[in-house]
């Protein structure tokens, strides 16, 4: 029997809030058909925004949203998505599918959506194909509360007050789709762009984030750590779980045992990658000052078919859950260093919450996984160690506001696993303990607009509770969270 011994009284550190963040890019049907459809569609809406994705979204406390993008976001010039859509640029989107941009949705129907979810912001700004004084006018067109161009025109397209940003990122995936830059000229140019993001409101600063590695390149966080560290407040790492090789993306449904253990195995590897990347900005930063964004992750599959390959479409299966599971897991591990992630993406693309049609919309296995973990969010993690514990378990435990949240997942195919927690500074008895379980009946357990809640959370009642003892025997392909207060 596993076993895993819980201290409510050793407290490692805080689970940042937005670890649980999202992604949206201008790719495929994540902005246009899932979070925008327009003040004209009979799909209900509020400023074009359609409210079942809005209402869907804050059942998971999203805490943060990261947008334009993404490859996207290098070749994004805003001023492009502003003022009267009637009169918008409408350009090509080179990168996803190559279909036409109308920039309907540009800064201020972002800002419209962050307020809706009542969410932080975080845009990207583009380092790629833009100009220190295009990023420059954006941070002033957002946050400027004075008399100014930027902010005027912002006056002029029927927003007075200025924004809240709490977070910009300076290029994206430089070294790749964001202009292939050698690691010290990208640092040279942030150094350079980061200058002119500009704090026109010193109450609340903007974070600045610069572009990281992409998965593996330690060399790139070695030459940003020393050359642009102390101009960053964090770096970003990028790194998509995969069912086989880069260039031969697997089904997301239909697949043999052996992709399931791989794309684990893949996701997995983030816990490696996020302690060797920490050790060198440890080196530079022993205080940890500079945080390490995980500003995309999630399941890379095959899209689904008869749809637009450059539009990343793909099923969600009980396996991504899987997958959503051990990485936020992962995070909570390293929260010390990570204080940020975000998933990719939030609707219709990758590893999505959600995906729509028309006017359907279902929630996928990965939303049910965040909306039960979302209890850890802000908490303190509790130290724990484990005894014999099953490998194919992973567990994380968190307490805030006096309630202990433990979230536990089984991604074994066939067994059962009785796992023992064992609170060692108190009792479980005369506690009031609730759990909820998201189960599998088969490896590609999904939803679909003609079954929406195949797999869905629901109470879980196989725990016995006796004294300092809780005991949970948790199926296969499950994600199990339970609270305790």
């Amino acid at each position: 029997m596993s076993k895993i011994f819980i201290s409510q009284k050793r407290e490692k550190h805080q689970i940042n809030k937005d670890i649980y963040g999202h992604f949206a890019e201008h790719l495929g049907r994540c902005i246009y058909e899932g979070f925008w459809v327009g003040e004209d569609s009979d799909i209900p809406n509020n400023k074009g925004i359609r409210l079942d994705v809005v209402e869907a979204l804050k059942e998971l406390n999203i805490p943060v949203l990261r947008w334009p993008g993404g490859c996207f976001a290098d070749e994004y010039h805003w001023k492009d998505g502003i003022g009267p859509r009637e009169n918008r640029k409408t350009i090509i989107n080179t990168h996803w599918g190559g279909v036409v941009e109308n920039n309907h949705f540009g800064t201020h129907e972002f800002f419209d959506l962050i307020e809706m979810l009542g969410c932080d912001a975080y845009v990207n700004g583009n380092v790629g194909s833009g100009t220190v004084q295009e990023m420059q006018e954006w941070v002033e067109y957002i946050t400027f509360d004075g008399e100014s161009p930027m902010a005027n025109e912002r006056r002029k397209n029927g927003r007075d007050k200025p924004w809240k940003m709490k977070y910009f990122g300076v290029g994206n995936e430089s070294w790749g789709c964001g202009g292939h830059m050698r690691p010290e000229f990208y640092a040279d140019e942030y150094r350079r762009y980061q200058t002119y993001v500009r704090n026109y409101n010193h109450e609340a600063p903007i974070y600045k984030i610069a572009c990281g590695p992409n998965i593996d390149d330690y060399n790139w966080t070695e030459v940003l750590m020393r050359n642009a560290g102390h101009f960053m407040n964090g770096l970003t790492l990028h790194h998509y779980a995969l069912a086989s090789v880069w260039e031969n993306k697997r089904p997301a449904t239909g697949f043999p045992d052996a992709e399931w253990h791989s794309l684990i195995e893949s996701a997995w590897k983030m816990d490696e990658f996020i302690t060797k990347h920490s050790t060198i900005m440890d080196k530079f930063d022993p205080e940890k000052r500079v945080d390490l964004i995980v500003d995309e992750w999630g399941s890379w599959l095959a899209v689904e078919p008869g749809t637009n390959p450059g539009f990343l479409y793909q099923q969600n299966t009980i396996r991504d859950g899987m997958v959503a599971a051990i990485t936020l897991h992962i995070f909570h591990k390293h929260g010390d260093r990570v204080s940020m992630a975000n998933i990719a993406q939030t609707i219709n693309v990758l590893q999505s919450m959600i995906l729509t049609e028309g006017e359907k919309m279902i929630k996928t296995p990965t939303f049910h996984v965040f909306e039960m973990l979302k209890g850890h969010q802000g908490g303190m993690l509790l130290d724990t160690h484990e005894a014999d514990v099953a490998k194919h378990i992973t567990s994380s435990v968190s307490k805030k506001d006096g309630k202990i949240t433990i979230s536990i997942c089984n991604y074994g195919l066939k067994e059962v696993e009785e796992v023992d927690y064992v609170l060692e500074d108190g009792s479980f008895d005369g506690k009031h303990v609730v759990a909820f379980g998201l189960i599998g009946d088969k490896m590609d357990a999904h939803n679909t607009f003609e079954n929406p809640e195949q797999v869905k959370k629901t109470k879980f009642e196989d725990f016995k509770v006796n004294g300092d003892n809780l005991n949970i025997s948790i199926p296969p392909m499950s994600v199990v969270t339970v609270t305790v207060e």
